[in-house]
């Protein structure tokens, strides 16, 4: 599993340069965020660490996910993953977050679609939340690596942005 060099160096060299930190919570990447993060350079100056909570225990659990509401939507939906990332940010204490919550594989719960959502948190707003879809044939670990660099590249976008209005 290889992600682009240059897009890890620019988020690392963006954090450190700004001294922010980053956590991460996941789902449907199940760790592959959390993987690219530690790749990148140094850093253990700018990444805190991440959490997978893959079921809706953990989700309510470790991050206090509404457990009602993740009932109704099986643990996918825009609030449940900006709820993940406000958390996280919280249970890490650092500026930014990224959390996904989706399907790698299609199922009926997911109307046999493949989809995620992805939100970022910055010191403790939403800055952005996105749902991402692919087509149902997809590889289950395929889709996790394709979310997984998309939104490292929506990241960086978000960086380049809000470090910029600093």
């Amino acid at each position: 599993m290889e992600f682009q060099k240059s897009l890890l160096e620019y988020i690392s060299r963006s954090l450190i340069t700004a001294g922010e930190t980053i956590s991460i919570a996941e789902s449907v990447t199940s760790g592959c965020l959390q993987l690219a993060f530690s790749q990148m350079p140094n850093a253990s100056l700018f990444y805190k660490g991440g959490i997978t909570a893959y079921t809706l225990p953990q989700k309510v659990n470790l991050l206090q996910v509404d457990k009602t509401e993740a009932e109704e939507c099986d643990s996918v939906s825009e609030n449940i993953v900006s709820t993940m990332a406000l958390n996280a940010a919280k249970l890490f204490d650092s500026e930014w977050s990224i959390a996904t919550s989706g399907y790698s594989t299609p199922i009926r719960n997911s109307l046999y679609k493949i989809f995620a959502y992805f939100s970022f948190s910055y010191k403790g707003e939403i800055v952005l939340t996105k749902k991402l879809e692919l087509h149902p044939k997809t590889q289950a670990l395929n889709a996790q690596l394709y979310y997984t660099e998309f939104i490292l590249g929506c990241f960086k976008s978000e960086i380049n942005q809000l470090l910029i209005l600093k």
